[in-house]
């Protein structure tokens, strides 16, 4: 362990944060609102805070080894996430508590989308911005985006690499340089965002809207800057746009890459967690649309059609967009959705859950062992896409699910310790560890009503789930501090 080193990237990371804050300034003077001064103050203390950790060590230039590079994550997810939320504490309009403000911060750099704000219309514009451009910084994970510039601030990145992006991703290095990979992906996302941008703004939507949809939406986040989400522009145009881009949002980001560099849809078609990812959606948003339309839910098939589709989609990807109160939807629909995000998106992907390659690896091997009891000598290979997967992967699969069983059954006995009822906790959980958003029962429309206990169990429960729960629990087991 280096402790010096770390605190030097800390310090630094810290520097490069706070000039995400200037943008928000910048929002706040063009429109004029009450915040600049809360936007200037905020900038002030993070640039102070990280230049006063930076400079003591400023010195100390060695590589990260493995174990750093854990360590620096789960650091850079906390302090950013108690950084991000100065500028909520401390601004006029919200009047927010600390817990609130910490809330909805990691709420929004895990992509999560749950919030405790409402008036959101109301609110100034610079605040609205500063929490659709969180979102967006967390959607590839603000690491990927250090790693593109740790060369220039002498720290190799790999380390940082594999404790952000842990599972099994099928291609971890798309380029031979680390920096080049975090450059690729960010050069995608950023295309992405620009073009999800532009045709919000030409469906309708104004280009503060379109700006700060499109960082949601990429990200798949969630936040909106209205209460009624994207039901608020009632506009089924929006609607697809936002449904596309969702989905493409939920690929792996490697598939992109390939796809663009080859100019060909070959690496999606041949890709098995890709065709399931989207058989799973596609089966789901069949199934909605007939239980809305035979329930009537809606007066109209055209309605049911539309806002079945989109809320399977946005709630199968994790992204958490709303058209309707899906969580007064009539028979299991709301159950099924929540359920649905369990599996989330794809694996490198910005969609949060357990992933859609995780799932297949556990289906495969649940039929093995199936197998086995009728041939206990017989050698069965677990393939995907007709490679056999290592050993090791899938017994990281069945570690990985033991840890995620372990953890959801401990954090929701303690939601329901501190006063939630049972389908208050379980959609919570759910909808804060699969950063998801929208759960049912009390959390429905937001988390603004419930405890300050529960609201620091889910953002340990957001953490957890950004970070894959290994990244995290890792650093939490005495054998890791073990020389």
């Amino acid at each position: 362990m280096q402790p010096l080193v770390i605190l030097r990237i800390i310090g630094l990371l810290l520097m490069i944060f706070s000039t995400t804050v200037i943008p928000s300034i910048g929002v706040s003077l063009w429109y004029n609102d009450s915040e600049t001064s809360t936007f200037i103050n905020a900038f002030m203390v993070i640039l102070l805070s990280g230049f006063f950790i930076w400079l003591p060590v400023k010195n100390r230039r060695r590589e990260l080894r493995i174990r750093d590079g854990f360590v620096v994550v789960v650091l850079f997810w906390f302090v950013f996430g108690l950084v991000g939320a100065l500028p909520l504490y401390l601004s006029h309009s919200l009047q927010a508590n600390f817990t609130d403000a910490l809330f909805e911060s990691i709420s929004a750099l895990t992509t999560t989308g749950a919030t405790v704000f409402t008036g959101l219309d109301d609110l100034p514009r610079s605040i609205l911005y500063y929490r659709q451009q969180l979102q967006w910084l967390g959607g590839m994970g603000i690491i990927v985006l250090a790693v593109a510039v740790l060369p220039m601030l002498g720290i190799g990145g790999m380390q940082l690499y594999r404790a952000e992006t842990p599972g099994p991703i099928k291609d971890n290095k798309l380029t031979p340089r680390i920096t080049e990979t975090a450059k690729a992906l960010w050069y995608i996302y950023l295309g992405l965002t620009i073009s999800c941008a532009a045709a919000y703004w030409f469906a309708g939507m104004t280009p503060f809207d379109a700006i700060g949809h499109s960082f949601s939406t990429v990200a798949i986040g969630g936040f909106s800057t209205h209460d009624a989400s994207i039901g608020y522009f009632n506009n089924q145009l929006i609607e697809v746009i936002a449904s596309f881009f969702m989905l493409l949002a939920g690929v792996n980001f490697a598939l992109h890459f390939s796809a663009l560099r080859l100019q060909s849809l070959k690496p999606y078609l041949f890709d098995v967690e890709f065709r399931l990812y989207l058989a799973l959606l596609g089966v789901a948003s069949m199934i909605s649309v007939l239980y809305l339309h035979f329930t009537s839910t809606f007066e109209t098939w055209d309605n049911a059609l539309h806002h079945g589709i989109f809320q399977t989609i946005s709630i199968g990807t994790t992204a958490g967009f709303t058209t309707s109160d899906y969580y007064n939807w009539p028979g299991f629909l709301p159950v099924m959705l929540l359920f649905l995000s369990f599996v989330g998106g794809c694996a490198g992907s910005t969609g949060g859950g357990m992933k859609v390659i995780r799932f297949i690896l556990l289906f495969k091997q649940g039929v093995r062992e199936i197998f086995r009891l009728i041939h206990p000598n017989a050698q069965i290979p677990v393939k995907i896409g007709g490679k056999v997967m290592p050993e090791n992967v899938s017994n990281a699969i069945g570690g990985f699910f033991a840890l995620y069983v372990a953890s959801f059954s401990i954090m929701m006995l303690l939601l329901m310790a501190s006063g939630l009822d049972q389908v208050t906790a379980f959609s919570a959980l759910a909808a804060c560890l699969n950063n998801l958003g929208p759960g049912l029962g009390d959390v429905g429309a937001n988390y603004e009503g419930i405890n300050d206990f529960s609201k620091w169990v889910l953002c340990f429960a957001m953490l957890l789930g950004r970070l894959e729960i290994f990244t995290l629990l890792v650093i939490l087991t005495p054998s890791f501090w073990r020389r």
